[in-house]
This record gives C-alpha cells, structure tokens and sequence, in this order.
C-alpha cells in the first residue's frame, strides 16, 4: 500500500513539474481559492447509494482527513430511497443534498433534463480508467464507482465442484431453498442485474427463479448477510461486499460467471441548487481522486484508477469478462422489471 501511494506521487510530482511555473502558480492559487472557500461553507451533504454504509463513511472521513473543517455529511440508503428523498426534497423546495450519487443510471436520464444538476467538469475526471469515462457527454454526471455482480456462495454449505459456472446455472432445481437475491425496487445494482438477466435469458429466468423460492432481501448486499448466516447457501450478490467480509474471517467465495459478470457504473452528480457549492465541487473532485480510490481498495470495492491494484481476492475489471445494459436498456427496462418482478414474485 505504502510502496503504491509512493508511485502515485511520484507520478504526480512528475506531471506536476512539467507544467511551466506560471501554470503551477495559477493551478495551486485555484485550488487554494477553492479549498478556502468550501472550508467558510463548512460542510457537504452526500447522497449515496455507491457501496454499504462502512465504505460510504469511509469515503467521507477520508474526504474530512484531507479537508479539516468541511464536514461530509454521508446519508446512504439503496438507490430508490435516496432517489425519493431527493425527490421529496425537490417538491419541497429544498436544498439538503449538495451531491447525489445512485447506482441507477436511470435517475440521471430522468433527472438532467429538469435542468437540477450543475455542468462542471472535476479535474481528476480525465485520470479515470478509460472505461469509465464519457457517461454523459454534457458532463453532468460522472462515473464515480464501478463494482461486479457474480455468482457468491457459502464455502462451509457449498462445494467448488458443485457450484454453478454460469448464471442459468443459478436457477437449476437442485438451489430449492439457497438462493439469496436483493430487489430491483430498491436496488439499483439488482435493478440493472434482472435487465440484463431478462435481455439474456427472457423472463423465463425468473420465473424458474421463483420456482426454487429465492430469499429476496432490499439491498444487494443484504445477500451477504444471509450468506453468512447460513440462512442461504449461494446469491447474486456484490463481488465487493462479499469479499470484505470474507477478508474478516466469514467463509464466503466468489465466482465469475462464464457468460459474464455484470459491470455496474454508477455515477455521481452535483446539484445546481447546492448550498454548498465549493465544497459540493471539492467533494466530487475527490471522488474520482487517488485517496478515495485507495479507500476503496480498503474497502474492497474496484479502484477508478489505473495503476492501483485490486483487493486480496479480486480480479481486475480487465480480466474479468464483463456484460452489461445499455443506459437505454436501463432507463426503460428498470421500471418494466420492477413491475414483473413484483407480478411473479409478490413482492
């Protein structure tokens, strides 16, 4: 970890002292304006469903560690949660989230044109991994966090031999009474899983996954919980979430479909109407930063950054074979899926 950071500033230092000296002084006398100017705003207040609650808040006490005196406030809650309290707080006329990050891109088509979110470029958004870049083109939004949807599982319930390699494979009868699933209504990671499932695969798939009676919890990662309670023995579930808790000792694995795991992008926008404007601009900057790169690293969530290696037990996006909506696909296909998924499953 200490030999990465070193490589990173010197990388930095080395870009930094290409500049010509004028463009050094006029570059740290902005970010110097702006700092000071978000600290006298004292505070940023971030919605998020980007991660579970301890990786959230480990993003912002970082933020706090860099910036002394701008408090992140950090409210996280599943994608459709945040996305109605930011709503709620829209038909009222307030002004409570200066950043908004969800995992369903939809909320973003469904937002921009409203006119709600500012247009500002972050500088460290043309570091990120090429991937990632460009999700709107009128730069309202930007990739913020990327993270895989696999197949998880118990070791102590399941054996390697006997765990499925694709994820067809997920519904075969034999899973009666194992399979643990999050719900698209709450969800975005899960919203975006059953477009793609359904894309793949028709509704049929989930009408087999109904048949073996699947535990459906909110959150994607309320499969890791079930998991480790013995309560189910395999999921769809957050390759990151279920590593982190592997990491602490729970008996949880991880397997990368064959036909591919989902890559999930969600992105992150600031607020036109923000109360706290620099420190909102400061606060989307580090996001897509080095340190908060690094946190999720720590937190086992994928890096944004190229050069900067996975957790233990994680492959790296780039050699992982990935599947994935597109934000057309997303857009319409959440609320169509929602809507089958409580038809067949009642809930």
């Amino acid at each position: 970890m200490k030999r990465r950071r070193f490589l990173e500033a010197s990388a930095a230092a080395s870009a930094l002292a290409a500049l010509a000296p004028a463009a050094i002084s006029r570059a740290r006398a902005a970010e110097a304006a702006d700092v000071e100017a978000a600290k006298k705003e004292g505070q940023v207040s971030w919605y998020t469903a980007h991660f579970d609650t301890q990786t959230a808040e480990g993003v912002g006490n970082a933020f706090m560690k860099k910036y002394p005196g701008i408090k992140a406030n950090v409210f996280r809650s599943t994608a459709q949660v945040i996305y109605q309290r930011l709503s709620q707080d829209m038909r009222a006329g307030v002004a409570e989230c200066d950043v908004f990050s969800s995992t369903d891109v939809g909320h973003y088509i469904h937002l921009k044109p409203t006119g709600v979110f500012l247009q500002w470029t972050p500088p460290n958004a043309a570091n990120v991994v090429a991937a990632f870049k460009g999700l709107d083109p009128d730069g309202q939004y930007y990739v913020t966090s990327a993270g895989l949807i696999c197949i998880t599982y118990n070791k102590t319930k399941v054996k390697e031999s006997e765990l499925p390699k694709s994820w067809p494979e997920l519904t075969d009868p034999k899973w009666k009474d194992q399979v643990s699933v999050g719900h698209p209504g709450f969800s975005g990671y899960v919203g975006t899983w059953v477009v793609e499932m359904r894309k793949l695969y028709g509704w049929q798939y989930f009408e087999k996954l109904k048949a073996i009676n699947p535990q459906i919890g909110r959150s994607i990662n309320d499969t890791v919980t079930m998991l480790n309670s013995g309560e189910r023995t395999i999921a769809a579930g957050p390759e990151a979430t279920t590593l982190e808790s592997a990491a602490k000792g729970n008996p949880l694995g991880v397997v990368y479909p064959s036909d591919g795991s989902l890559l999930m992008v969600s992105p992150s926008a600031i607020m036109k109407n923000s109360k706290h404007p620099n420190a909102a601009k400061l606060f989307m900057d580090f996001l897509m930063g080095p340190e908060t790169s690094e946190v999720y690293v720590e937190y086992f969530q994928d890096p944004l950054l190229p050069g900067i290696a996975p957790a233990a037990g994680a492959k790296p996006i780039a050699e992982v074979k990935t599947i994935r909506p597109t934000i057309e696909e997303i857009t319409t296909g959440i609320p169509e899926v929602i809507k089958q998924w409580r038809d067949t499953f009642g809930v």
